[in-house]
């Protein structure tokens, strides 16, 4: 015979374990309605998009040691940062190529971010014609933030490494005019250099690169 004890605490216990799976099954219940009601909500048309531009981009080929234009139609953000970012990940696209007449491994999201800052006073003899009309906040200093995987496979040697920094320069210009300056980060700290051999503690001016007039891809 089961003592009277016993039975009264298998009778709460068996109690509180159906008022547990009652409650269980409510709150369950409930989060399905939840999920349902955000389904019903959620938006049925997609985000828009950034409409395409017009972008030139500044590619370099190993043959000659040229920078050449080339004219590329690119959703562009409007955020001057976002829209530099936008046009180097194309242009990084392009070297990442298997046909890239100035091959560089890394590809799109080999820059993590672009800064623009207020520009360095430009020296008289560097060349730069800066133009400012009203309302114009002067000349722009951009600071790119390049990935450390980008930079340790990048191949090494002066010309090829000079190439990729001053395209990078030229293709900045070219979309953002007010920029006369670039600077270099990797992981968000300076480091000496591209493959051992372009300074990338340097700040570059964007008149140290001349290239030819731009073409259609």
């Amino acid at each position: 015979m089961i003592p009277r004890h016993q039975t009264v605490i298998f009778s709460v216990l068996l109690l509180a374990s159906l008022a547990m799976g009652g409650i269980l099954f409510h709150m369950r219940e409930k989060a399905h309605e939840r999920l349902l009601a955000g389904q019903d909500s959620a938006p049925t048309k997609a985000p828009e998009v950034a409409v395409p531009e017009q972008a030139t981009l500044m590619v370099a080929n190993d043959d000659d040691n040229s920078i050449r234009g080339q004219v590329h139609s690119l959703p562009l953000p409007a955020d001057p940062g976002a829209r530099a970012r936008a046009v180097l990940d194309k242009l990084l696209e392009l070297y990442a190529a298997p046909d890239a007449a100035h091959p560089v491994t890394g590809g799109p999201g080999s820059v993590e971010q672009v800064f623009l800052l207020p520009a360095e006073e430009l020296a008289p003899h560097a060349g730069a014609t800066v133009v400012q009309s009203d309302g114009d906040s002067g000349p722009e200093l951009a600071v790119v933030n390049l990935k450390g995987s980008f930079v340790a496979s990048h191949p090494s040697g002066l010309e090829t490494e000079t190439l990729t920094v001053l395209s990078i320069c030229a293709t900045i210009h070219a979309n953002l005019p007010r920029v006369y300056q670039v600077r270099f980060l990797v992981d968000g700290e300076t480091h000496e250099s591209l493959a051992g051999h372009a300074d990338l503690t340097r700040t570059y001016l964007v008149s140290e690169s001349e290239p030819a007039e731009s073409v259609a891809p």
